[in-house]
């Protein structure tokens, strides 16, 4: 059985800026400047796409799947001796392009979740394909749960209360929307007695939309532990595995939760 009472506190960071429309290595440096000085984290979060912007332009962007942002975030994972995120465009098959977010490792090993709901209104399911995996990946024990921007408004996909410790969403989601974005992420965080950490980029995009930042980290009762702001950069946070097992103790509520198959 999962002892979450075991666990050494996760420390993560969530990094946050504007992009530059289909510039790779400009994005790529950009990051790499602001992850510099970071130092004695666990886990480190990029928002979607956050070597391109948030393009439907998938041949011109994609990457083979080991291709050079792949490759930079395993180095940074290993300079930092920590897990590191982010979301890009991968092309897997002729015509098969995934919004793949990457779960890099410090030791060189990958695991990675592609984007289950496609965001319509911008065309993306006319563009890429949708994956049918959820993934749950483990790091010093702590039970993670991985997902991708327009995932945040469906409940079903994002719920397992039960088998879960963190959640955390990679996004750009923009400022036009933020009001359901800081209203979603508590409601997923209470539902699944777990932290939900969610990060999100700045800056205004090709299109002319701007994005307000707002990474943000809640605790399993949808309480605020870090509000970014719109300020590019990079913030931490401390999660407690002492706090997170006595609430789940004295309020298992999933236990009395409906039962489903996906």
């Amino acid at each position: 059985m999962h002892d979450v009472t075991t666990l050494p506190d996760l420390r993560l960071a969530l990094v946050q800026g504007p992009l530059v429309w289909h510039d790779s290595a400009a994005n790529l440096n950009y990051f790499a400047s602001l992850l510099a000085d970071v130092a004695d984290v666990d886990l480190v979060l990029l928002p979607e796409m956050f070597n391109s912007g948030f393009t439907m332009d998938s041949a011109s962007q994609a990457e083979p799947e080991m291709g050079p942002t792949t490759q930079w975030l395993l180095q940074q994972a290993q300079r930092l001796n920590a897990v590191v995120c982010g979301t890009l465009i991968v092309k897997v098959g002729e015509d098969d392009y995934r919004n793949r977010l990457i779960w890099a490792r410090p030791d060189g090993s990958l695991a990675h979740y592609d984007k289950r709901h496609l965001f319509r209104m911008a065309g993306e399911h006319q563009h890429f394909t949708a994956g049918e995996q959820q993934l749950q990946v483990e790091l010093k024990g702590w039970r993670i749960r991985p997902l991708i921007c327009y995932d945040l408004r469906f409940p079903v996909w994002s719920r397992d209360a039960e088998h879960t410790d963190l959640l955390f969403y990679l996004a750009s989601w923009p400022a036009a929307r933020r009001m359901a974005w800081n209203r979603l992420l508590p409601a997923r965080a209470i539902e699944n007695l777990c932290y939900v950490a969610a990060v999100n980029r700045t800056g205004t995009d090709q299109q002319g939309y701007p994005y307000s930042g707002d990474s943000q980290v809640l605790d399993f009762m949808g309480e605020s532990l870090l509000q970014a702001g719109d300020q590019a950069g990079v913030s931490y946070a401390l999660l407690s595995a002492g706090k997170l097992a006595r609430f789940k103790q004295r309020f298992p509520a999933y236990l009395d939760a409906d039962n489903f198959s996906l």
